[in-house]
This record gives structure tokens, sequence and C-alpha cells, in this order.
């Protein structure tokens, strides 16, 4: 990202907002119930069992909360291996949506484990099983997260290293004389923060591509490999979901609900931060994944006929709604998709990528928790306490993408496109109702 850094700007604007302290009372009591979990044991909060070994946190915070967040895997992949720069300035929203995903789907792992004391043994090569899907699940996703921490690191440093004058007299006046009593010492020591930033910077941009490469390279590894972990259950997974495409399907959706999510993360803070919508990239994004779904829905098709699973799917039963469900959002979506019109529409994109974002999710939900059944006699549906800690890891994505934005230049800078830069396109019409706000 070196070079571009016009391209982004920070959202000026109160940090303590009524959105911030409601977001941050549901973090709190999701981090209440995490607390009883830690005391209590994972029985106390949790209705899993034997027969279904994980629930709703490995099922949303893991399965699909990663493919959610594939935003910045897939609109990388345009940027730097299709050589499509007009979408640069989606990239760094598109990399923080994916720092917080996939963080805090590590999070609920931890959170998840039984015997969370033995952990340490992951770090333990001695320990490994090389052969695990689940074991290369754990590392890559370990690793992408550190690699989108580096990623996202030149816009802290390039804040930092502007933030001579006015923000460190701010910083100096509000600690002093609460913490540091001497000023001059206080407003010395953020100089050399800003000294030290400013010379880090340029030499993380110098190496910078090589964690680019390792970015894309992760996801497309673990990705593929979480549909693999269900491999196994041949006997416990419903057919209509069980194949041995699980690997590539789950790869796929990943890449489709990636760019649906930089769609509706871009139109919704457009929204909510009454900024300009970034129109032309957004169609852009929108033009390839009917395509990408074209791909999806042919496999998923050709392998239930191949298998002899086309009558289940239409018997309209608990599984076959769910299934037909999933195929139609998807299938709809893209239909919608394939008009030009409709591409260049903010209504038809919010709609487009929410049912992208539905159907593909719901796929997941599908293999992991919907269409899993471990036999007769088991039975699970996710407590309060689980519904309240997923709600909580939520608050704490949103909340933090709200503080971030705040803080560091993350959204395109509108004046970039006045300049003659890639920025975003002003949207006008047929905008919907409470769902965009069309900037000035």
């Amino acid at each position: 990202m070196a070079g571009h850094h016009d391209e982004f700007i920070r959202l000026e604007g109160k940090i303590f907002t009524k959105s911030f302290f409601v977001l941050l009372a549901l973090v709190l009591i999701g981090f209440f119930f995490i607390g009883v979990r830690y005391v209590k044991g994972i029985g106390a909060v949790s209705n899993m069992s034997d027969g279904y070994p994980w629930g709703i946190w490995i099922a949303y915070d893991v399965a699909t909360g990663t493919a959610i967040a594939c935003g910045g895997y897939a609109v990388a992949i345009l940027i730097y291996i299709r050589n499509h720069m007009k979408f640069h300035p989606l990239i760094r929203s598109a990399l923080l949506t994916s720092l917080f995903g996939y963080g805090l789907a590590g999070f609920s792992v931890v959170v998840d484990l039984g015997r969370y004391w033995n952990s340490y043994g992951f770090f333990i090569p001695s320990r490994w099983q090389i052969n695990s899907a689940m074991f290369e699940v754990a590392l890559c996703v370990m690793t992408y997260t550190l690699v989108l921490v580096i990623e996202f690191l030149p816009a802290v440093l390039w804040s930092l290293e502007n933030s001579r004058g006015v923000t460190i007299r701010k910083v100096a006046d509000w600690l002093h004389p609460r913490l540091v009593p001497d000023e001059d010492k206080l407003a010395s020591g953020l100089e050399w923060v800003r000294s030290s930033a400013a010379w880090l910077r340029p030499r993380l941009d110098k190496v910078l591509v090589f964690f680019i490469v390792l970015g894309i390279t992760l996801p497309t590894m673990h990705q593929s490999s979480l549909g693999s972990l269900l491999l196994i259950a041949a006997t416990k997974l419903n057919p209509l979901w069980h194949t041995g495409f699980l690997p590539l399907l789950f790869l796929i959706n990943c890449i489709y609900i990636g760019y649906a999510i930089v769609i509706l993360e871009s139109i919704i803070s457009a929204s909510a931060f009454k900024r300009p919508i970034e129109l032309k990239e957004l169609s852009g994004l929108s033009n390839i994944i009917p395509w990408l779904t074209v791909i999806w829905l042919c496999v998923r098709v050709g392998d239930l006929a191949y298998r002899g699973q086309i009558g289940n799917a239409l018997k309209f039963d608990f599984y076959s709604c769910f299934f037909l469900l999933e195929f139609l959002l998807i299938a709809v979506g893209s239909m919608i998709l394939f008009s030009p019109r409709m591409r260049r529409s903010p209504r038809w994109l919010f709609i487009t990528a929410s049912m992208m974002v539905l159907g593909g999710a719901l796929y997941r939900f599908n293999v992991y928790l919907i269409g899993f059944n471990p036999g007769q006699g088991w039975h699970y549906f996710p407590s309060f306490a689980e519904l309240m800690i997923t709600v909580g890891v939520i608050a704490l994505e949103l909340l933090g993408y709200q503080v971030l934005v705040k803080l560091f230049p993350v959204l395109p800078n509108p004046k970039h496109a006045a300049h003659g830069g890639n920025g975003s396109s002003q949207a006008h019409a047929d905008i919907p109702h409470g769902a965009v706000h069309a900037g000035k």
C-alpha cells in the first residue's frame, strides 16, 4: 500500500456516541457470560453435548464468521493478482473487517475449548498433528490474523507519523496532570513515537508485498480446509451437503461472500457516516459475484444429480426447506446482478449483497449445524448465554470498526476521486430508505 495513503481518510466525529454505548453494553453482557463459562464451566452457559460437540460459536463465529471476514482476501485477489487498482480505495476497510472477523473467530475457539488449560500444546511442534485439517485451520487462522495486523499497520503508522501539533497537544492536555506531571516530557515522548513511526513506515512498505502474498495464500488453504473438516462425517452430515466437493465449495463460497460483505459494509458505512457511496467500485465488485455463484451452483446441482440427491432436495421436508432457502437466496440474487441496471442501483446492490451473504452464510450453517445429525436422542439449540456471547462478539467487532475508522485513515477519500484518483462515485437515486445515505 505504499504511496496510496492519500486514498484514505480518517472519519471526523465523536467516538462516544449513542451507538458506542449500546454496542458496549452488548459486549459487556457477552463477556459476563464468558466469565461465567470460565468460572462454572462450559456446561453452565452452553447446550452442547457429546452428540453436538460444537454449537453456534463454531458454526457462526468460526465457519461462517471467517467467510464473512474474507472481504480483505477477496479484494486483495482483485488488486494484487488481477491488477485492478481501481478497487484499492476499498482495501483498508475490507482489511479492518477481516482483522476483527478472524481475530474474534480465534477468540471464540478459545472460549469453546473444553480443556483450555491445555491450549499451550498448540505452540509445541512435537504435539502437532500435521495430517489434521483442524490443525491446518487453526495454524492458518492464527497466522492470517497476524498478517492482517501487519497489513493494517501502515494506516496506524501513517497516523502516528502525522500526529504532530494539535494531536500531541490534545493528548498532553488530557493526560496532564492526571498521569504525567511533566507536560514537556509527555510531548517529547509523543514526538519520539511520531519519529519512530516515520522511520518504520517506509521500511514496512518495502516488505509489505511478502505479507500480501501470504495473506492471499493462507485463506485459500484454511477456507477449503473448513470444508474438509466435515468430510469425515459421512454418516452424520445430511447427503444434501456431504460431498467430496466440500473444500471447493467452501473456497468459492468465501470469495463471493467476501465481495458481498465489502458491498454491504461500504453502503452501510456510507449511510451511518453520511458519506458518498463508492458506486463505481461496488458495481465492479457486483459484476464478479454472479459468475462465481454460477460456478458454485453448477457444482452443487451437478454433484446432487450425480449422487442421486435431486429428489431429496425437492422433498420439502426439514432439510430440503433449508437447502432450497439457501439455494434460492444465492440463485435469485445472482440473476438480479446479471443486470447492468441493477448493478448501478444502490438499492439493489444492498438487497443482492444481503442475499449473497445470507445465502452463503446459511450454506455454512447447514453444513456445520442444521444438516448435522449425530443420531437419535441428541438435540441441540443454543442457550440464551450462547446467543449473548455470540451477540457480544459481533458487537465488539462493530464497536471496534466504529472506533478505528475515527482514529485512523481507513475509509476511501472522496477528494482523491475529485483530483483524478480511483475514488468513489456518488450515488444519487434508488436508495433504500433507512439503509443508505448518499453523501453530499
